[in-house]
């Protein structure tokens, strides 16, 4: 978890300078739209869920969910930084939240201000705290889970695993609590299925105004695909 520029927001502001969530960094630079923009990548239905399993290549910054050698879902994430790292290893998904907040980064709120900050320190009296978004959460460790958020090209968050929010809708549906999730430097699947993935190019888009970002519950922050989540193959 780490501290970034922040600065005073007014209600409908039209982007962000610097948010935090607790898992990543969403800096708002040159850009063409608003994120997220039109990226997907299509989803099967499994035949048999007890089946499925998720791998991580943090070498090809990639998620595969894998029905035996049947890739159900293969599409790019952003993964941690150095000092910040994604952790390695053999977990299960413990727990699933659709609309989950952050708890260590968000806004502090009064009134028509608003003010990108973190947990614990408001800046002033009269503020209370909204998280910020981090919707369709699947946990695998103690403060380390997928959730929707910008995909960058390069490790950008503090840990967790973003996926695009045209896509975490349908990695959500795909896994359940006890699914295996295996963490690895690379994959075999790299040099297959995962090698020419076309990624995300909205990463540095600017974010929907304040207002959206702290209504309601948080997966109201992106839009649900229009296509349906999860096909026949």
């Amino acid at each position: 978890m780490t501290k970034s520029r922040l600065r005073p927001l007014l209600l409908g502001a039209a982007s962000l300078m610097a948010l935090l969530t607790g898992c990543s960094t969403v800096e708002t630079v040159t850009n063409t739209g608003t994120f997220p923009g039109n990226y997907t990548t299509v989803a099967y239905k499994a035949k048999d869920p007890s089946a499925v399993r998720v791998k991580v290549s943090l070498e090809n910054r990639m998620v595969y969910v894998m029905e035996g050698s049947r890739p159900l879902l293969v599409t790019p994430v952003t993964i941690g930084t150095n000092g910040k790292g994604t952790p390695l290893g053999s977990y299960r998904v413990t727990n699933k939240e659709l609309n989950k907040r952050s708890g260590s980064y968000g806004f502090w709120v009064k009134g028509n201000e608003i003010v990108a900050g973190e947990s614990g320190r408001a800046p002033g009296g009269g503020y209370h705290y909204v998280g910020y978004p981090m919707p369709y959460w699947v946990q695998f460790k103690p403060e380390y889970g997928f959730h929707a958020g910008a995909v960058w090209p390069t490790a950008h968050s503090h840990g967790c695993i973003r996926i695009h929010p045209n896509v975490a809708p349908k990695f959500f549906a795909l896994v359940h609590e006890g699914t295996p999730v295996t963490i690895a430097t690379s994959l075999p699947e790299d040099a297959t299925v995962g090698k020419n993935v076309t990624r995300p190019n909205d990463y540095a888009w600017k974010d929907k105004s304040a207002a959206l970002l702290i209504s309601g519950p948080s997966s109201h922050a992106f839009s649900t695909p229009p296509e349906q989540l999860l096909v026949n193959q």
